[in-house]
């Protein structure tokens, strides 16, 4: 004669199916969560190479404004401003770097009118990057350095004097979430400005 399931015996099985499903779905979330890291990580790094490919090669062809200015107009830890020809027009744009808060933006000023000038009131700003972590007491976005730097120099100090300024390191920390990991990743690159070398 067959018997059915006591009670007992459906709670027991009730209670293994309950614990399967529960940790299936927290697997499930584990790797789901594990995916959107890493994607965001990919993201980061990917976003960081292509600002600081942007910001090498034009600060690579500073060069003197279009109305005759020095190539560097302010060279400070958290903002840098210079002219380069960004519209590949041969005549010289100024160009501003700066971080404010956690975002750091381009400003661009497309140089016009003959005599040329730059007027404040066209300057065009875009984000570059949110989110970034750089804290001006402790890591500065920007180091400048004169035509004696071997690699290893110590920054010139603040306030620079713009024409000491040869070579322009470049240090952007990005968090996407600082409530979540991966921990903030550091992007550095050199930039040597060629149309100022004076020691060749």
């Amino acid at each position: 004669m067959m018997k059915g399931f006591t009670l007992v015996e459906t709670l027991v099985v009730s209670a293994i199916l309950l614990l399967v499903m529960v940790g299936v779905t927290l697997f499930q979330r584990d790797v789901f969560y594990l995916n959107s890291v890493q994607n965001a990580s990919f993201s980061t790094i990917q976003d960081a190479r292509s600002i600081l490919r942007t910001m090498t090669q034009e600060l690579r062809s500073t060069a003197p404004g279009g109305d005759g200015s020095y190539p560097v107009i302010t060279a400070s830890t958290s903002t840098l401003t210079f002219y380069s020809d960004v519209n590949n027009d041969g005549v010289s744009d100024r160009i501003r770097y700066f971080l404010a808060t956690t975002t750091l933006s381009r400003g661009v000023i497309i140089a016009t009118g003959s005599p040329i000038t730059y007027n404040t009131s066209n300057e065009k700003i875009a984000t570059l990057a949110s989110n970034v972590r750089n804290n001006a007491s402790s890591t500065s976005v920007f180091d400048y350095f004169d035509g004696t730097y071997n690699g290893t120099s110590s920054p010139l100090a603040q306030p620079v004097a713009v024409s000491a300024v040869r070579n322009v390191k470049i240090t952007i920390i990005l968090d996407l979430d600082p409530n979540r990991s991966p921990t903030p990743r550091t992007y550095v690159t050199d930039v040597t400005l060629r149309n100022l070398k004076d020691n060749l």
